[in-house]
């Protein structure tokens, strides 16, 4: 009688070690798992929604004088800019909770669009030197740099800002795809983007 209840309880106890070590192995894959999404999420960090091509006329002047001001030496050129912005969200700033009971990432913030890259292409045109004040190759990169400026500047009148917030909804569907990948769910139902109307995504 003794023997087999000592077989029971040993089988017992056997049961109960097994069942604790598949719990706590199930649960480090389940947290694995919400790591490896997350990182996923990351790594696709900015996403283009929107694409917008400019073409603009700058006219550059710079004007140095000298001896007292007496002299005046007068550089100009005239730019013309050929410029592709790219406007869409930056994934790494949204934020995200994982919910491993359920499988389930919440999307608890989602950014604005903004201005992810400006690719420049400048030629110039009745580019002039003036007697001593010349252009040299830091003149033609700092041209450069406000021709950026320029089309930074050119960008939130273009429509283009109000463009890449209409595709949130298409940002966020693709995040849902990378989380899908593994059987996880995405759950952006309390989120609130901030649109002209202020409307809730459904």
């Amino acid at each position: 009688m003794e023997v087999f209840l000592a077989i029971i309880i040993t089988i017992l106890v056997t049961l109960g070690v097994v069942t604790v070590m598949k719990s706590v192995k199930q649960k480090k894959l389940v947290n694995s798992q919400s790591t490896i999404l997350l990182d996923k999420i990351k790594k696709v960090c900015k996403f283009i929604t929107v694409e917008g091509d400019f073409a603009e006329i700058y006219h550059y002047e710079n004007v140095k004088e000298r001896f007292l001001k007496l002299v005046s030496s007068r550089k100009k050129a005239l730019v013309v800019i050929n410029a592709k912005a790219h406007i869409g969200y930056d994934l790494s700033k949204i934020a995200l909770e994982a919910n491993t009971e359920k499988k389930k990432i919440v999307l608890k913030h989602f950014p604005q669009p903004e201005i992810l890259t400006i690719e420049t292409n400048l030629n110039y045109y009745d580019k002039t030197d003036g007697y001593f004040n010349r252009f040299e190759a830091n003149d033609l990169t700092g041209l450069h740099n406000e021709a950026k400026i320029h089309i930074r500047n050119k960008i939130p009148e273009s429509g283009l800002i109000q463009a890449a917030q209409k595709e949130a909804l298409e940002t966020i569907l693709l995040v849902e795809t990378i989380v899908e990948t593994i059987g996880w769910k995405l759950d952006y139902s309390a989120l609130e983007i901030e649109t002209a109307k202020n409307e809730k995504l459904k």
